[in-house]
């Protein structure tokens, strides 16, 4: 009679579900930190986000301990390994205003496999983020933000334009980094439509100031 691994393998896969719920759960309870930065200081936010992002890491290393060797891709976990890259992403942008790069991750995040394209699907969901933000920075008063965001996003969409994206659902989602450089840009032109950046501020005092040497 031979054994039934049945029982074993529902085990198995009930820890998978239940490392994935918990690592989860804390990608959720660091969105919301994040999204407290409409509303209070840049710096506290990311500073707050980076201290926890060793409970993501041992979230992975959890969950390496229950994948086979080498299948490290599954839709059971891989939209929540996309969120905490946009996490990462995210914070590192508040604190340093430039791209985490992939060896940066790497070393964040330990030794579970991270693909190339679940790196850009954060960096995708990061410029939604980045839209979001340069228009709550003007309801702030930060009027220079949104000219910095732009000028990023740009770069990075300047970026995803050099790959040749296989991917159907990236390509798509790619194709929306174009929207939300429209609505930045529409911040933008406000912006120095009114004159209320520091560079258009400073331009008409030096246009004010040729006029008195006249």
């Amino acid at each position: 009679m031979s054994l039934d691994l049945s029982f074993f393998e529902s085990v198995d896969s009930a820890m998978e579900v239940e490392t994935v719920r918990e690592y989860d759960k804390t990608c959720r309870n660091l969105i919301a930190v994040l999204n407290r930065v409409h509303s209070v200081h840049f710096e506290e936010v990311a500073q707050s986000v980076i201290d926890r992002i060793g409970e993501v890491k041992q979230h992975l290393e959890n969950l390496s301990q229950i994948v086979p060797y080498q299948q490290y891709y599954s839709d059971l976990w891989t939209r929540t390994v996309q969120s905490s890259l946009f996490i990462v992403s995210f914070a590192f942008y508040l604190s340093t205003e430039r791209l985490i790069t992939t060896n940066e991750i790497e070393s964040l995040f330990g030794d579970f496999h991270i693909s190339i394209e679940e790196c850009l699907h954060g960096y995708v969901t990061l410029t939604s983020e980045l839209s979001r933000l340069a228009i709550n920075s003007v309801t702030a008063g930060d009027y220079d933000r949104p000219l910095r965001i732009s000028k990023f996003v740009k770069e990075l969409y300047s970026g995803f334009q050099l790959l040749n994206l296989r991917n159907d659902l990236l390509r798509k989602r790619f194709d929306g980094i174009k929207y939300n450089i429209k609505k930045i840009e529409e911040v933008v032109y406000d912006i120095s439509l009114r004159k209320l950046s520091s560079s258009s501020k400073s331009d008409s005092v030096n246009f004010t100031g040729g006029d008195d040497d006249l």
